[in-house]
């Protein structure tokens, strides 16, 4: 079966079983960068109550963002968990936003995709995944996110080898599938749900998967 086909029939298979995901919940391409240095190592639920806290103190705007104390940041974001260094994380990636791209994430948008990346990824503490969940959720580029869910799905079902990094992991989506925006979007979400519900670390529901007719 070739990749391409194998791919879309997985993704057929998850969202007849699970529907449409409405992924990430956030207002505005900035409240979503935002929300994607926050959940990192954590979960959605303690992120949204950290950028709750941002917008009810006006600090979900780059200039005020970029401008307040370290301090306060991390006050606000405390919900998220390791505040102190994602207050850090903010900073900088407001930095980038106020300094190179006048205060306006969206003029990312306006650069080659692998130049917004590059962009993205030269922000300390914005690594790969995050830096693609950006361009896609909050930019709607056609990056494909990558992460823990995704990477075990791919192993246990024989796509990638396990000592497969990031990139290559990425490049097997990208390369496979049709450079589709609301594709990549869908296809991300539904893998992550079919991690966190069946796909586990130890001892995964296999015959309950969607995937599982799938499995080599």
């Amino acid at each position: 079966m070739k990749r391409q086909t194998l791919f879309l029939n997985m993704y057929g298979a998850m969202l007849d079983a699970m529907g449409p995901s409405g992924w990430w919940p956030a207002k505005t391409p900035l409240e979503m960068a935002v929300g994607a240095i926050l959940t990192q190592n954590t979960n959605w639920q303690g992120a949204a109550k950290a950028v709750a806290g941002l917008r009810e103190a006006g600090l979900l705007d780059p200039h005020v963002l970029h401008a307040a104390s370290l301090e306060a940041v991390a006050e606000r974001i405390r919900p998220a968990g390791h505040f102190r260094v994602k207050a850090g994380r903010l900073k900088n990636l407001m930095a980038l936003i106020v300094e190179e791209l006048g205060g306006d994430l969206t003029a990312l948008a306006g650069y080659d995709l692998d130049q917004a990346r590059d962009k993205l990824l030269s922000v300390k503490g914005v690594g790969p995944e995050t830096a693609d969940s950006i361009l896609l959720y909050g930019l709607n580029l056609p990056a494909f996110v990558v992460d823990a869910y995704t990477a075990r799905i791919c192993f246990r079902h024989g796509l990638a080898p396990e000592e497969a990094g990031y990139d290559e992991l990425r490049e097997l989506f990208m390369d496979a599938l049709p450079e589709d925006v609301r594709l990549y979007n869908e296809f991300h979400a539904l893998l992550v749900r079919v991690g966190n519900a069946w796909c586990r670390p130890r001892a995964p529901k296999c015959a309950a998967c969607p995937l599982e007719r799938f499995l080599q």
